[in-house]
């Protein structure tokens, strides 16, 4: 199969501190230059990707976020950036229309819960709420993604995610990735268990409208197709740390997807595949 959706994480930098992040890149020195990554963007387009999803670090603040979106939509890719808001008015401003997704990211609806994950600085829930409306008026599709962590999994989030109206709710278990958030992550893990508890206090959403998308550990590992900083395709394998390729632009991407293959039954299975367009 093609790799219809990639990840395509643009560089390393955040302006915020997420302990659990899984794609801080803290081995990947530098980011592809912008002439570089319209190139790669070429090549995944004539592999067959259809949807590309912009990711970080923190997507917005790269310098050339607004060419790359423009060129995506030039070349006929679905748009998506995963983000947690930081520039993404400017963004809005120049580019809307080139974007086809939007998903925001916010683990719980307390602003001291999200300090205290090193999501922002006290007023990251408000600021989302009123990003979620400032989308829904520019007729963007919208998507949630939460962590569910040892400091939220016992929370029940319905009132908010009601407020904000996304059309997809992805909930993450916390994964620990060994070089990338060991050392601060474990005390924010949880058992499959207590995840468990969190998909069940929410799964009646689903008849409100919203997409409610749960994954565990084990169905996020090997199911993405992503691209780091450098230009290099990576997989969670069940080593516990991250593989990559050899860059793209020089072995193809065909040959570099396969040094580090890709699981089609689990992406299949957690609803890679859904009616993006």
């Amino acid at each position: 199969m093609r790799p219809i959706s990639i990840n395509f994480h643009l560089w390393k930098p955040c302006n915020y501190h997420c302990r659990f992040c899984f794609a801080t890149f803290r081995d990947v020195p530098g980011y592809l230059t912008f002439s570089d990554a319209k190139r790669l963007l070429s090549l995944l387009r004539e592999a067959g990707t259809e949807k590309i999803n912009f990711a970080g670090g923190e997507p917005t603040l790269h310098p050339y976020i607004g060419e790359l979106v423009a060129e995506s939509r030039r070349l006929g890719f679905v748009t998506s950036i995963v983000t947690n808001g930081a520039r993404m008015t400017e963004l809005l401003h120049k580019h809307a229309s080139d974007i086809d997704w939007v998903a925001l990211s916010v683990d719980s609806a307390s602003e001291m819960i999200q300090k205290q994950l090193g999501r922002g600085n006290g007023d990251h829930v408000l600021r989302s709420i009123a990003l979620f409306d400032k989308l829904h008026q520019y007729g963007i599709h919208v998507k949630l993604n939460t962590v569910v962590t040892s400091l939220n999994f016992q929370e029940d989030m319905s009132t908010f995610v009601r407020r904000v109206r996304p059309e997809r709710w992805k909930v993450f278990q916390v994964l620990p990735v060994e070089g990338q958030n060991d050392g601060s992550v474990e005390d924010l893990l949880i058992s499959p268990h207590q995840f468990q508890e969190f998909v069940e206090r929410h799964q009646t959403l689903s008849d409100e409208g919203i997409r409610f998308v749960a994954e565990t550990n084990n169905l996020m590992k090997d199911s993405y197709v992503m691209v780091n900083p450098q230009g290099q395709f990576y997989n969670n394998t069940t080593t516990g740390r991250y593989l990559y390729s050899s860059p793209i632009l020089e072995a193809g991407v065909n040959v570099a997807l396969a040094q580090v293959g890709w699981n089609v039954e689990t992406f299949l299975g957690r609803g890679g595949i859904y009616s993006w367009k």
